[in-house]
């Protein structure tokens, strides 16, 4: 390669001798850069999602190809984040695709050393059978006076920063229906 090109390839000659001065265009761009094609362009499909990890509900482009997540960014159409999303936010692929993600239920008995794998009707049904009977040995009627309560101090819920606005109102609703008064999330506290 001959001086000149050399010195005609590099950006800040080209932004200097040519139409882009502020070198926010062609000037900035290399012929690597022109070539070069966005992670999304070859998506099968564009979800529409909110990010998970707090109440502010920055919404999502999460793009598909082959049934697989391939690229989640912030969608600019939302009112509330127009398109930015924040650090953990901008990370929030790695809680669909991260190689360090349990997809199976895993289960260690009291007192085992082990875990061992159940199906999810199992260990649903496990879950369910400890929220009643926690309910039930919790339950209070009446109160002193004969006043009726009908509520549990068996069972209270914390709900994190991780879940988003729809998940905690089914959370609310469902502890409420089950009895229960300790209800909190630990984005208020």
């Amino acid at each position: 390669m001959d001086f000149r090109k050399l010195i005609e390839s590099w950006p800040v000659y080209r932004q200097l001798t040519g139409t882009d001065k502020l070198g926010r265009g062609r000037a900035a761009q290399s012929e690597r850069s022109l070539t070069l094609t966005p992670r999304t362009a070859d998506a099968d499909e564009i979800a529409h999602s909110v990010c998970p990890f707090c109440a502010v509900g920055c919404a999502q482009k999460v793009y598909v190809k082959d049934g697989k997540v391939t690229q989640i960014e912030g969608n600019p159409d939302s009112p509330i984040s127009r398109g930015r999303l924040c650090p953990k936010g901008s990370a929030s692929k790695q809680l669909v695709t991260g190689p360090q993600r349990l997809t199976k239920v895993r289960y260690r008995a009291p007192y085992a050393t082990q875990w061992r794998e159940l199906d999810l009707d199992t260990a649903m049904h496990m879950v369910a059978d400890r929220v009643l009977d926690a309910r039930d040995k919790g339950w209070q009627q009446f109160d002193a006076d004969r006043n009726t309560l009908r509520r549990t101090m068996g069972i209270a819920s914390l709900g994190g920063a991780t879940l988003d606005n729809e998940e905690n109102y089914l959370i609310k609703k469902l502890f409420t229906a089950l009895g229960a008064l300790q209800i909190e999330n630990q984005a208020r506290i």
